[in-house]
């Protein structure tokens, strides 16, 4: 095929190089959603240099491919290091090199995506958690050791509600098991589960929750990683014990919940004791109680038989006879003491009788003596206290008598 531009007008106007560049340079530089866009791909390439690294992001499905670069002064800032073989999400602007005649994206940012996005979001939830205490150990409680109710928070289709039935039907007997229906995978569960667990918290019967589902894929699982249901778990006001996927998987709901199983069997494990179990432990209690007894018994019964060997070796009649003559040899004493100190007892008081009769005053005056009492009463001890036809009473040693002072006599 050949062209012919003989008859073609060709403009005066055409562009340079340059001019076409520039143009280019205004229109990417300058539109607003390149100047911050969010791009998505995976790293194919990348290049470490002294000011900064240079990698390109790639589309997997259609390996579309743009060129990109971080500056040494933005590598600190970055959540996520380009490496090959990662997803990332960057945050950039176009920027166009006029003299390569490229254009490649400058990097301000760059998280994981993906599984790496996942596990970014989980690890700065479980910091938050920690940080406000949900996942300290003094904040949980211990379970119910004897629980009569017991509700399960799961789907009814999901083999963990068979498995966890037939366990605690197995272990606990007569136990009552309440179902709080949820979804527990997809984009509802995360609502259904709250929900579910609201349910039993307004029924009120139950003193146990447990929050189960079987395992699968880390998708699967991600609703026991969602920030409602965590909280849900933490503000329950009743014990929570967890039972979510297998032997490896943990979710934030387990380290929030106070107690979590590995499997839904072995939550349903730790949710009541084994009758059987208990029952045997029970005659083994039973069993030992029984042989203290016996041995206490028997070892009183020899400590009896010792007591009765000595005393049917010891001289009993002698040894009464000892006694009874000593309590005599007492009872001689006593009476002796007692005797000698009543006899010395009436003696004094006979003294004192004595002392006192003749200190008695109606002795004295019976002797001649009397006693002159004025008319107020008091006794006259002294001439110059009387005066001529003061009336004075004499009390004689039988009677008493009135007189009047004639006289005072020197």
């Amino acid at each position: 095929m050949t062209l012919d531009f003989n008859g073609t007008l060709i403009p005066e106007a055409a562009l340079s190089v340059t001019g076409l560049t520039d143009y280019i340079q205004e229109l990417l530089e300058q539109d607003n959603q390149l100047r911050q866009v969010w791009v998505i791909g995976e790293v194919s390439s990348a290049n470490q240099h002294r000011s900064g690294i240079f990698f390109t992001l790639q589309d997997p499905d259609s390996k579309a491919s743009i060129q990109c670069v971080v500056w040494t002064s933005q590598l600190g800032k970055l959540v996520q290091l380009p490496i090959p073989g990662e997803q990332l999400i960057i945050l950039g602007s176009i920027r166009v090199y006029p003299q390569r005649g490229q254009y490649q994206l400058t990097i301000w940012q760059a998280l994981p995506a993906g599984e790496g996005l996942q596990a970014l979001r989980y690890r700065q939830l479980r910091n938050r958690l920690k940080a406000e205490g949900l996942l300290d150990q003094q904040r949980k409680r211990s379970l119910p050791t004897h629980p009569q109710i017991v509700a399960v928070v799961t789907s009814p289709q999901a083999a963990a509600w068979g498995d966890i039935q037939r366990t605690l039907r197995h272990r606990y007997p007569g136990l009552r098991v309440l179902l709080s229906p949820a979804q527990v995978q997809g984009e509802l569960a995360p609502a259904s589960i709250v929900e579910a667990i609201e349910r039993v918290e307004q029924d009120g019967r139950a003193q146990l929750v447990i929050v189960s589902r079987g395992g699968g894929a880390s998708e699967d699982l991600a609703c026991f990683n969602d920030e409602r249901v965590i909280r849900a778990i933490a503000q329950c006001s009743i014990p929570v014990l967890t039972g979510i996927g297998h032997q490896r998987d943990e979710s934030l709901a387990d380290l929030v919940a106070d107690v979590c199983a590995h499997t839904p069997t072995a939550a349903a494990e730790l949710a009541v004791p084994e009758l059987a179990t208990l029952y045997a432990e029970h005659q083994q209690r039973q069993q030992a109680l029984n042989n203290a007894l016996h041995q206490v018994l028997q070892a009183s019964n020899k400590q009896l038989q010792h007591f009765k060997d000595r005393l049917q070796r010891l001289p009993l009649k002698r040894q009464l006879r000892d006694e009874q003559k000593a309590i005599a040899h007492k009872r001689q004493q006593l009476i002796q003491s007692t005797s000698r100190r009543l006899s010395q007892a009436s003696q004094h008081c006979e003294f004192l009788r004595q002392k006192l009769a003749t200190l008695d005053p109606e002795n004295v005056l019976k002797r001649g003596y009397a006693v002159v009492r004025m008319e107020n009463g008091m006794i006259a001890r002294s001439a110059s206290n009387l005066f001529p036809g003061q009336e004075l009473q004499i009390q004689l040693g039988e009677g008493q008598v009135k007189v009047n002072v004639t006289e005072i006599l020197d």
